[in-house]
């Protein structure tokens, strides 16, 4: 079972991100503060749980969280300042989204750099651990994963509906068919050989 609370503080923040390892679309963050009371059963891992079950927490928590915030960093950026900065700067947006400002910050992972002078903790497989970062999490993987089903509209050949970005057999095969597009992140190996990508 999750815990609720890693530090007792009420406006405990969680915050996770969504898209790091993918090689198109943008890094996508999200910041979630829960009430104290907060319970729920299906909630736990974006990566634990059916794409049905996140649609349904994702509304749950969009109701019932006392604050949220997404943010998403395009791959223009990504390419600027790397995927571990872009990830953090997506964090620091999404807890600026909030509508109160939180106490403390327990982030999803081992990176992380101080905000606006609020106490945080790194919290490895924190999505695993606690509510409010399993929220981000389910918060970020859903909005990533609409933006990425709304541009497959426009590019279906790299089948970004089904790998979201992600660099799957099928999705570089793509790349090594049709070149790249204006969301691909230049800055990423996209074929292991990296031979013939039309820049």
């Amino acid at each position: 079972m999750l815990q609720l609370n890693y530090t007792g503080h009420i406006l405990e923040c969680g915050t996770d991100e969504a898209g790091r390892g993918c090689l198109a679309g943008p890094v996508t963050a999200a910041a979630v503060i829960l009430p104290k009371d907060f319970k729920n059963k299906l909630l736990n891992d974006s990566k634990q749980t059916s794409l049905n079950t996140r649609n349904i927490l994702r509304k749950i928590i969009e109701e019932e969280c006392t604050s949220f915030g997404i943010s998403q960093i395009y791959m223009d950026e990504i390419d600027k300042i790397n995927i571990l900065n872009a990830s953090i700067s997506a964090m620091h947006r999404a807890i600026d989204r909030l509508n109160c400002k939180p106490e403390y910050i327990i982030v999803d992972g081992n990176k992380f750099k101080p905000y606006a002078k609020v106490p945080h903790s790194c919290i490895v497989k924190g999505d695993a651990k606690y509510l409010s970062i399993a929220a981000a999490s389910i918060l970020a993987k859903t909005h990533r994963d609409a933006y990425m089903e709304e541009i497959h509209e426009e590019f279906p050949m790299y089948n970004w509906k089904k790998n979201k970005g992600y660099p799957t057999r099928e999705h570089r095969e793509a790349i090594k068919a049709h070149g790249i597009t204006k969301y691909h992140r230049k800055s990423f190996r996209l074929l292991p050989e990296q031979l013939e990508i039309n820049f």
